[in-house]
């Protein structure tokens, strides 16, 4: 619903409450009904009395909001209205000189319609919405009111007293004689010194009000930007990201003038106030501080001597002081250095890696309106790893990168050290080690706790959340809907655990690191991680459509295999992944034997080569052995469509022509 159309139902039942939001004389309600639509669609909130380079864009506005008003007048068959809307619109053109004060006059009408409509809904934002930062603008408005109105009252009182000192001159020269008057002026300076005082108090408490409001408002605002940082940690396993940092931009920068309009009004009082002054400055340094964020992480697992990219963010850009350019730098930290930083805020000293081209210029998008610096060809030239534990392997060992630099900030004396760490990664020289490194990296990403201290992961994990894990990290490469069922998720614990029994119950049961990345399973040349993502890179690359299409079985162990196939007639078969190859999909099916009994066949897996030489289509076309997809589907009816045509005779050039088909062998 309309933000109008909430504030109407709100003035329906309080009708008396809203004679003082829109002003008969600069902004009468009529202009926020007629024009509701057009008002809601436009940028107010850009708006700023010191930034005059957007005057043109509320004088555009201004003007489209005359000539709106204009062309309604004669659309009005009844004259009152027409003559009404002609007369508000002549109104308008007294902004015409100052459209900006029009602009910001539009942005608080809206801002305060907001807290209105928050004030009146039943439950309270559990996140910094528009809502918080509307409150407190409100808030700070009041009390920049209560000073200008204790600035009118001080000039009546000096006025009065001035006055009253005049009388008595004139009266202790016998000028003019003491009277009735003498005692009104009295009781009138009497008044107005009380109106003061008790102005002054509530100016006070709503300063008061106002930094406790912005405290609460900035601690909500700092804990999203945290929930953003673990949000995009947890992409890497799959998990749904919203990565646009415009609103919490919007955020920082209302708060951060919020900020200077309240230090401001503190100065204004004339007197020191220590603790709110402390305040204010702690909280303007923690926002600084808190406004750098890695944008676009850099890949979680680098091989030395390759190119590779990463984008840190400034959410506080536009305040930056202009000036010398602001330069950031990356270093490689360890995560012991990452915990000393994080636990003790001790900047690392010792360098453990050589970084090519790791210094990067915070530069301004105007059209983004975002302040950001591009490192756009780091490398890694070579990396000191520390002492490992045992049988810790290079592809176990995290580090991160720092971002670092000092800024200096509009307003702000003094300039601030600013500094984010990246998600942790892992350095390999070989890309034999890519897949244990990205193992490392998706049980740090899947079982760390947000707010840990760097990097720690437990060293076991209930199934239940591997499970979910792995669901998660295949179907979000594959890019399908298609999730893993529970046969699937029941065998992939069959062979985590190595339990070939069925009807094995794993959903209490805890998997280590060991089970899933260290120990090779039984039998087998590799860990229960390099056989996962085998099936899922063979997936990704040339299984998408059949696994979304429901034509692959997947993950299932013999036995199961053998239990509901054993019933079915010759020529069933499924495609199941091999549980004896890397990066393997197989067909088992029901054959005849000799005798006329049954035995269920399973033919050599297809690799990515394979199918890179023959399509799984053809090749399930080929094979004269199997006719029915389990339980019932006929083979032609579910992959006509993978089918490919054979292709036309080459140019005669003196060669016979050959095709390619699969056979399997007796």
């Amino acid at each position: 619903m309309a933000q109008w159309a909430k504030m109407t139902q709100l003035i329906q039942h309080m009708p008396d409450t809203f004679g003082d939001l829109y002003p008969s004389a600069t902004f009468p309600i009529e202009i926020r009904h007629f024009l509701s639509d057009w008002i809601e669609e436009q940028r107010w909130e850009d708006f700023e009395l010191e930034k005059v380079e957007q005057e043109g864009q509320a004088q555009a506005l201004l003007e489209q909001i005359i000539n709106i008003l204009q062309t309604l007048a004669q659309q009005k068959a009844n004259v009152v209205d027409k003559m009404k809307l002609l007369q508000i619109s002549r109104n308008m053109n007294m902004f015409l000189p100052q459209p900006l004060q029009f602009g910001v006059m539009v942005r608080d009408i809206l801002r305060q319609e907001r807290v209105l409509l928050s004030s009146a809904s039943s439950h309270a934002p559990s996140v910094p919405n528009m809502r918080d930062v509307d409150h407190l603008v409100v808030t700070v408005v009041k009390v920049q009111e209560h000073r200008q109105k204790i600035h009118h009252l001080q000039e009546e009182l000096n006025w009065e007293r001035q006055n009253s000192e005049l009388q008595v001159s004139m009266q202790s020269n016998g000028l003019d004689p003491q009277n009735a008057e003498d005692q009104k002026r009295q009781n009138h300076i009497q008044q107005l010194e009380y109106n003061v005082k008790a102005m002054a108090k509530n100016r006070f408490q709503l300063l008061q009000e106002a930094v406790e409001c912005l405290d609460q408002c900035q601690s909500r605002l700092i804990s999203r930007l945290k929930a953003w940082r673990w949000e995009q940690h947890q992409a890497t396993i799959g998990h749904p990201f919203d990565d646009n940092l415009s609103p919490l931009q919007t955020w920082c920068e209302q708060l951060f003038g919020v900020n200077g309009k309240l230090r401001q009004e503190v100065m204004l009082i004339g007197e020191p106030i220590p603790e709110l002054q402390e305040r204010l400055g702690h909280l303007l340094q923690s926002l600084i501080q808190s406004s750098l964020l890695v944008d676009k992480q850099p890949p979680q697992v680098i091989k030395t001597q390759s190119k590779f990219s990463t984008t840190v963010r400034y959410l506080l850009g536009e305040k930056v002081a202009s000036g010398n350019p602001v330069v950031l730098k990356a270093q490689i930290i360890t995560e012991s250095q990452a915990r000393s930083l994080v636990q003790l805020g001790s900047v690392p000293i010792e360098n453990v890696g050589e970084l090519i081209n790791n210094t990067a210029i915070l530069e301004h998008n105007t059209a983004t309106k975002s302040t950001c610096a591009t490192f756009r060809n780091m490398s890694i030239k070579k990396i000191k790893r520390a002492d490992r534990k045992g049988s810790e392997s290079v592809t176990e060992e995290k580090f991160a990168f720092l971002f670092s630099t000092e800024i200096s900030i509009t307003g702000c004396d003094t300039p601030y050290r600013i500094q984010m760490i990246s998600l942790p990664v892992v350095i390999i020289v070989h890309g034999s080690q890519d897949n244990n490194a990205l193992a490392t990296i998706i049980w740090d990403c899947a079982f760390s706790e947000p707010d840990r201290i760097p990097f720690i992961v437990p060293e076991r994990v209930p199934w239940k959340l591997m499970c979910r894990t792995l669901n998660s990290k295949f179907t979000s490469e594959v890019q399908t809907q298609h999730n893993l069922d529970q046969y699937n998720q029941h065998f992939l614990a069959q062979k985590i655990f190595d339990k070939p029994d069925i009807s094995g119950d794993f959903s209490n049961m805890m998997v280590s690191w060991a089970q899933f990345n260290k120990e090779v399973l039984p039998g087998r040349p590799f860990t229960f991680w390099q056989w996962f993502e085998g099936v899922l890179e063979l997936t990704k690359k040339h299984l998408k459509t059949y696994w979304s299409d429901r034509s692959i079985f997947g993950f299932i162990g013999k036995q199961h295999l053998h239990l509901i196939l054993k019933d079915m007639p010759n020529g069933t078969f499924l495609l199941r992944f091999s549980d004896s190859e890397i990066g393997g999909i197989t067909i088992a099916y029901v054959s005849a034997t000799e005798d006329g009994g049954q035995k269920i066949q399973n033919i050599q897996p297809f690799t990515k080569r394979d199918l890179e030489i023959r399509c799984l289509g053809d090749r399930i076309r080929d094979i004269e052995h199997i006719s029915f997809l389990y339980p019932d589907r006929p083979k032609h009816e579910v992959f006509q469509r993978y089918y490919t045509d054979d292709p036309l005779p080459s140019p005669n050039r003196g060669y016979i022509r050959v095709s390619l088909q699969t056979r399997v062998g007796v």
